[in-house]
């Protein structure tokens, strides 16, 4: 007898889902979202207001978003992901619908049902998509992992540290100073 074969989705599934509904498409298998805590909005505008004022004050050229934000992984249809902060530098990969391609820096806030995706799935397909720098900012665990892809480093800090960006030569984020 053979084995039932998975449904595999597409992006204009994940546009079709009803309206409010939150998920992410990840190898053609849609992933629902819980809605997120207080505390977790709280962390992810500490950490955008911090990355975007940093982008300003340099005139900078890349850009910075929050969650609901759209990227379009790959080009092929099946990776839709909606990451907490994102950071893109080049700007051929933003349209009207989000991004094109990986972002230059991911930051992803754990939340009790995202750990295993944040940390390991999330993890490999940032990797591949060709992602720079992927932060995995864990509160329950008081951690910040930094992923740097590009020099294949991992490094660890706690809720007391300053966390240098790996994509850029003068700008950190100590956590101790955030409000949340």
């Amino acid at each position: 007898m053979p084995l039932p074969q998975e449904k595999t989705y597409t992006i204009d599934d994940i546009y079709a889902l009803p309206e409010g509904t939150r998920a992410e498409l990840i190898d053609g298998q849609i992933y629902y979202m819980a809605p997120p805590s207080r505390r977790h909005q709280e962390i992810v505008g500490e950490l955008y207001t911090s990355i975007n004022n940093y982008i300003k004050s340099r005139s900078g050229s890349c850009k910075a978003y929050i969650a609901p934000f759209a990227v379009f992984l790959n080009e092929d249809g099946r990776n839709y992901v909606e990451p907490d902060v994102s950071v893109v530098c080049d700007k051929s990969k933003l349209n009207d619908r989000g991004c094109t391609g990986a972002p230059d820096w991911i930051i992803e806030v754990v939340s009790p049902g995202s750990r295993r995706m944040d940390y390991m799935t999330k993890l490999f397909k940032y990797r591949s998509a060709g992602v720079r720098e992927y932060w995995i900012v864990d509160s329950d665990k008081n951690r910040i992992s930094v992923y740097n892809f590009p020099s294949d480093s991992i490094e660890e800090y706690s809720f007391s540290d300053s966390v240098r960006a790996g994509i850029y030569d003068d700008f950190s984020i100590s956590f101790s100073e955030l409000r949340f």
